[in-house]
């Protein structure tokens, strides 16, 4: 506890960056906890106050505090809410970890000059990201994301604003993962790699978390090239292979499964493998599906389902349900959250999962769904046959 309010003294002056709160405890009961919070440094009428930003659902709420208020807010917070706080500093950043026993460890790291940042004390400033504009990041730079001196290409914007969406959603579940070993992730589906080399960096570079990444895809001349950029950012832990996700045997256990955009029936491929490796998270960004489109009968449903553009969205609505349902019928809590803002692209629901003590529940909601809507998804056979 000495430990925990030396920290928020040190942190809650004008040099702080950001302090970030995750890791939610009972985030699945009724939304009634934020899912994070932030807390910033804001200069209003001379007065240095700090602002805290709840994130509930799509909604975000504010309230500036005093130091001292602050420092009790975020004490109470960590110790009964939440599991883990990052704090970013001009001169050093720390991470405080919270036990179930409300034992707190904290964890500093002093800045070098190079690493010390300009803190934007006005009340309405530009949104941070995780990856911050103006601070050159090699893979982004390679993939043409950010020019040398680290400004955002124009036409990339949106690409840029999806990948730091991505680490917010990684941010959340870091308390999840492995700290006294290598942490296991394997990326199905994996393309260009940007969110795999995100990803990387921010749990490596950022984060000092040792790693052991696989990407899978079906291209060999994009495996060919991520392979030699991983290679040319020293990215020892990171690796890349060819082959079809559902043939994949590289391993038998992985503590974190990525499947981003991977195409129709591939997705439940790689929910499967997660599942019956107990990965501790799953990440996935369904695409292209469908296996229910071509199946769904339902009378009550038939004024909408004679629709061919209505009819498909549905099938893909409800296609991702099945799927939460089957998740969380296997023992994950699971969130069914938007990843980017509909106008970018319609591929914007993000399954996040993760595994829980609960017991696997004896009336699925996913096999009502099913007979209901007179469909049998891959998913749900795979799974099956399991029994």
């Amino acid at each position: 506890m000495d430990d925990l309010k030396r920290l928020l003294q040190e942190s809650l002056n004008k040099d702080l960056y950001q302090i970030i709160l995750s890791g939610a405890k009972g985030l699945q009961d009724g939304g009634q906890i934020a899912s994070r919070k932030k807390v910033r440094p804001v200069l209003i009428k001379g007065q240095l106050l700090f602002q805290v930003s709840s994130y509930v659902g799509k909604q975000i709420f504010h309230e500036n505090l005093t130091a001292e208020a602050a420092a009790d807010r975020l004490s109470s917070d960590l110790l009964q809410n939440y599991k883990q706080m990052q704090v970013d500093a001009k001169f050093f950043s720390a991470v405080a970890l919270a036990s179930k026993k409300g034992k707190v460890t904290v964890k500093k790291k002093l800045h070098g000059q190079q690493e010390q940042r300009r803190v934007d004390l006005s009340h309405n400033r530009t949104r941070k990201y995780i990856l911050e504009e103006g601070r050159p990041v090699p893979f982004l730079i390679d993939l043409g994301v950010q020019t040398q001196e680290g400004k955002i290409v124009r036409s990339r914007y949106d690409k840029f604003r999806q990948i730091n969406r991505f680490l917010e959603f990684i941010a959340d579940v870091l308390p999840c993962l492995p700290k006294d070993r290598a942490v296991h992730i394997i990326d199905f589906g994996c393309g260009k790699s940007y969110l795999t080399f995100a990803m990387y960096y921010y749990l490596h570079e950022l984060q000092g978390l040792e790693l052991e990444v696989t990407g899978l895809d079906l291209k060999e001349d994009v495996i060919e090239n991520c392979s030699a950029l991983a290679k040319k950012y020293g990215y020892d832990g990171l690796h890349f292979l060819h082959g079809d996700i559902a043939d994949y045997t590289g391993t038998q256990r992985a503590d974190m499964v990525v499947t981003l955009h991977a195409c129709d029936t591939a997705t439940d491929y790689a929910l499967y493998k997660a599942i019956k490796w107990e990965a501790k998270v799953i990440l996935s960004v369904p695409c292209c599906q469908h296996e229910v489109n071509g199946q769904i009968a339902c009378e009550a449903l038939d004024g909408a389902l004679r629709y061919g553009l209505i009819k498909e969205r549905l099938s893909a609505l409800f296609t991702d349900a099945l799927r939460a349902d089957l998740l969380e019928e296997n023992g994950y809590d699971t969130q069914v959250l938007e990843f980017i803002d509909m106008e970018h692209t319609p591929k914007n629901i993000l399954l996040r999962a993760v595994k829980s003590e609960k017991q696997k529940k004896t009336d699925p909601a996913s096999r009502k769904l099913a007979e209901t809507l007179h469909v049998s998804t891959t998913l749900q056979r795979l799974l099956g046959e399991e029994k």
